[in-house]
């Protein structure tokens, strides 16, 4: 595809652990903090959804990330060759 050096694999790893730390942060701190205010008029489950993913939404979304995570380093690994199968 891209760049196949040991700097194109770096770069590809980076843009991914950023994807994924931008997603959590936005969900636990941006979900659960800042727009709570916002989300508390939708209900989930009989709870404020802003409520919610303070107290779940945000872990089950770090779960999820992790998955994705190994997911695409796997592609990635195997992209650059770098694989261990």
């Amino acid at each position: 595809m891209g760049d196949k050096s040991p700097q194109g694999y770096w770069r590809a790893n980076l843009r991914l652990l950023t994807i994924c730390l931008s997603i959590w942060a936005l969900v636990s701190y941006g979900f659960g903090i800042l727009f709570h205010p916002v989300l508390d008029g939708i209900r989930i489950g009989g709870y404020k959804l802003g409520f919610w993913f303070a107290q779940q939404g945000s872990i089950y979304t770090f779960l999820l990330l992790i998955f994705f995570y190994a997911w695409r380093m796997k592609a990635i690994d195997r992209e650059y060759d770098v694989h261990e199968d």
